[in-house]
């Protein structure tokens, strides 16, 4: 029996628990700006719903976005040490990939249902996965048709996403903008079953963009102006 427990702060605090690639527990607090008071709490709560101790665990998988710089950092940090210190594998995924597993959940043999394709290969574009990446912006990526990501995930306005069928947690404000069809939300609880099935995503998070708030740089000093006007 395996235990894999899967943790993701892209958006909100999600984290979930799988049993040999089934989903059995999840937990998910719907707050943007509570992930580094959050998360550990879930990480203990997801374990008791499941039964097991976080002891239990066999191995845990991580959403690497794309998503805020903060909210982002604290998920990917806790995975890495309780990966780290429970001796345990880490598995990292993009986020957005979690959810075009749960758009097309029983795909058959990667890149085999259309006709003509090799397996491995990726299809034409058959939908987006889309998230909130605030300052009026989405993260997004393509996809074919078995949930295979077409290219890198990329940050655009709304307006700029193809014209095609859009899962994902769109903000309101953006729906009636977009064809919305699929799951609106990540479940951690795939993310922890289904990781095996994603391509992995390397050690680098997708921020896509500069974290918000940044080092300041050293002050300019005022002494020449004043001497200019002696």
């Amino acid at each position: 029996m395996t235990w894999i427990l899967g943790i993701d702060t892209s958006h909100v605090v999600a984290v979930g628990v799988a049993r040999d690639g089934e989903p059995v527990a999840r937990v998910i607090v719907d707050d943007t700006r509570a992930h580094a008071e959050a998360l550990m709490p879930s990480v203990l709560e997801a374990c008791a719903q499941a039964g097991i101790a976080l002891a239990d665990v066999d191995g845990f998988a991580v959403g690497m976005g794309p998503g805020p710089f903060t909210g982002l950092r604290v998920g990917i940090a806790t995975a890495r040490t309780l990966a780290h210190v429970g001796g345990k594998p880490l598995h990292a995924v993009c986020s957005l990939d979690v959810v075009a597993r749960q758009t097309v959940p029983e795909p058959g043999v990667r890149g085999t249902s259309q006709p003509g394709r090799r397996a491995g290969e990726v299809g034409e574009p058959a939908f987006v996965v889309a998230a909130d990446a605030r300052r009026k912006e989405l993260y997004w990526a393509l996809y074919d048709a078995d949930g295979n990501r077409i290219g890198e995930p990329q940050v655009s306005a709304p307006t700029e996403l193809p014209d095609l069928p859009v899962a994902g947690a769109v903000p309101a404000e953006y729906r009636e903008l977009l064809n919305l069809q699929g799951p609106d939300a990540l479940d951690p609880a795939v993310l922890a079953a289904s990781w095996n099935t994603l391509r992995p995503a390397g050690d680098e998070p997708y921020y896509l963009r500069p974290a918000d708030a940044t080092v300041p740089g050293k002050p300019k000093s005022a002494l020449p102006r004043l001497r200019a006007r002696r």
